[in-house]
């Protein structure tokens, strides 16, 4: 029978070795992106002293004490040269928190810090806290935008499970201290909410989420944007619909802002996620659209159908068949990291190019909302293929 001191040590040598593991890119693929082998962050990637009491006299059966359940729906930010994840880690007690994780390279050797970011309250405490979006935004701060879950009090009696959404503001200089600010205050409940980088008019620009429930999106039309004066008290008074969802369509049900907007020079390229609903439950999907430099509200590119979907494993965990992300990093050299999590339960990195990614939004069909004119569309350009076949012979 192993030591204690021997059990310690294999379990830190088991961790470090999935730590260190090399991912592998994905042979194929329909050339939007390459995918990698291996999850970037599971459960198992949480530091076994986070998991684990590591003093005999304690745990004396060298058990996990507080378990992790899950790591997914992750901010990312370039910081210092290191690939960062702001991840949403879900306990086995299903209360998410934040950690943040960092690379050297951003496909692998996921790291995390040693201690979880601790949110400060404000004055009406929130049951669980996620979805983080990081955006470093020209007025110098790194602005931290989450979903903020309370109890509804105006449920009936009995039931537990009717909650309320709200967009929780926080804001660092270092990503270790920070300064909590006042929820976005709205008519609605709000989740997704991001925060462009650059001022728009002298203002700070939201891409919201209205909605009339905790869960459904309900009069809800779409992605929305707002424009307020302040961080320090965000008041939405006005919304208008960027990204529409419209029936038979990946965003049937529901769609939402990822991450923060890439600029680029011919728009400002957005990644979103898409709802609809299907036999075997809600099916997330993730997919790209555009707007105008000039005035970030204004759509000018929107490519049919879904740009990622759950595949093979992604499609089982917690809450299966989904894809979700609130994270990308785009480095100087026009490498794209989407980082993305699979059915509420890992996170995985996907990587492209800008110039790829616009090329994909600027020349893929939109959707016309009919199957007549989706075939419409296929005959084009299988004609056009045919001739440039025969012209090969």
């Amino acid at each position: 029978m192993k030591s204690y001191e021997q059990q310690v040590k294999e379990i830190m040598r088991v961790h470090e070795s999935l730590l260190t593991r090399e991912n592998e890119p994905l042979k194929g693929g329909n050339g939007w992106y390459r995918r990698y082998k291996y999850p970037v962050l599971t459960a198992a990637h949480t530091p076994p002293f986070w998991r684990y009491d590591l003093d005999p006299e304690t745990n004396p059966f060298m058990m996990e004490r507080i378990g992790i359940n899950a790591t997914m729906n992750s901010a990312a930010i370039k910081w210092q040269g290191k690939y960062l994840l702001m991840v949403r880690v879900e306990g086995a007690d299903r209360k998410s928190f934040f950690a943040i994780a960092e690379s050297p390279n951003g496909i692998d050797n996921f790291r995390f810090w040693n201690y979880p970011v601790l949110i400060p309250e404000n004055n009406d405490p929130a049951t669980n806290v996620y979805d983080m979006r990081l955006t470093l935004h020209e007025d110098g701060w790194i602005y931290g935008i989450f979903c903020v879950e309370r109890f509804d009090d105006t449920a009936e009696p009995g039931d537990l499970s009717k909650a309320k959404a709200s967009a929780g503001v926080v804001r660092t200089k270092d990503l270790i201290h920070w300064e909590r600010l006042p929820d976005v205050e709205s008519k609605s409940q709000q989740r997704n909410v991001a925060l462009h980088p650059e001022f728009v008019n002298g203002k700070y620009a939201l891409y919201t989420r209205p909605q009339d429930s905790f869960i459904n999106a309900g009069s809800g039309l779409g992605i929305g944007w707002a424009l307020v004066d302040d961080m320090n008290k965000a008041v939405i008074t006005d919304e208008k619909i960027v990204d529409q969802r419209y029936y038979h369509t990946i965003k049937e049900l529901k769609n939402g802002e990822g991450p923060a907007p890439i600029k680029t020079s011919q728009g400002w390229l957005h990644l979103a996620h898409g709802v609809r609903a299907c036999a075997a439950g809600l099916r997330y999907v993730l997919y790209l659209y555009m707007t105008s430099l000039e005035d970030p509200s204004r759509l000018i590119a929107s490519p049919g159908g879904y740009f990622m979907a759950p595949e093979g494993e992604e499609r089982v965990g917690d809450v299966s068949n989904v894809l979700f992300s609130n994270g990308w990093i785009a480095d100087d050299d026009g490498t794209v990291f989407i980082y993305y999590a699979s059915s509420d339960t890992r996170m995985h990195v996907a990587t492209s190019t800008v110039d790829r990614l616009v090329d994909y939004c600027l020349k893929t069909p939109e959707d016309e909302l009919l199957s007549f004119r989706s075939v419409q569309a296929l005959y084009g350009q299988i004609d056009r293929n045919i001739q440039l076949l025969k012209a090969l012979k």
